[in-house]
């Protein structure tokens, strides 16, 4: 298990991770950690870990490009002092050349990604114990789907992040591959993007995965 006692992890991402959150001055319809994978994630490991004390804090805004994320960095992520951080973004990046193809402006390509979300990962390991790094994802078992085929693409550019700079990675678009054997795609998601219960508990499971998470609740 890679968090310690009394450490504090910052969570940042759009809309997957917003999910409702409570916002500072009472903002919002639900508690601080939301009603998604980062509330799941939170409760496991007070079950699990209770004696860790951990910390998790949920940064996401839904809508949230890699742009937005570096416009907030400096407020929302390294003011707050964190001993992690963990980024899934790059949905937006992509579902904006699809779902409004002429307005172009909104649109973040590959290579704008790549850049954006290193310069955040470089300027940020100094100064944390660890980063967790979890790909974009689309909830559509077809591949050759044009915009799976892209979230893909930008889900190897975050694998290809983290080995270069020794993160952790979290294969998120691998974690509903066994669900999307049983279970049609719309059933997760009325959009392929944001899931229910279900999919953020898949969400969960791999992130809890990839940093030692033992189901039983002892040390590794």
């Amino acid at each position: 298990m890679i968090f310690g006692h009394h450490e504090k992890l910052v969570m940042i991402g759009d809309s997957i991770t917003d999910v409702e959150r409570k916002r500072p001055h009472g903002e919002g319809r639900n508690d601080a950690h939301g009603k998604g994978y980062v509330s799941a994630v939170n409760a496991l490991i007070n079950t699990m870990y209770p004696e860790l004390h951990l910390r998790i804090v949920n940064m996401g805004i839904s809508g949230n490009t890699v742009r937005n994320l570096q416009e907030r960095w400096q407020t929302d992520v390294l003011d707050l002092e964190p001993d992690w951080v963990s980024i899934l973004i790059g949905i937006n990046d992509v579902w904006r050349q699809y779902d409004q193809p002429t307005i172009t402006e909104s649109h973040v390509y590959i290579e704008e990604y790549r850049q954006g979300l290193e310069a955040l990962v470089e300027s940020t390991l100094p100064s944390v114990k660890g980063i967790i790094l979890m790909a974009p994802f689309y909830i559509e078992p077809n591949p050759q789907d044009s915009m799976r085929r892209t979230m893909d693409e930008y889900g190897q550019v975050v694998k290809e992040i983290a080995e270069k700079y020794n993160t952790l990675f979290v294969d998120t678009q691998a974690a509903f591959e066994g669900l999307l054997e049983h279970i049609y795609p719309a059933t997760l998601a009325w959009d392929r993007v944001h899931p229910n219960l279900t999919g953020h508990m898949a969400i969960a499971r791999a992130f809890l995965n990839a940093t030692g998470f033992s189901w039983d609740g002892s040390a590794q």
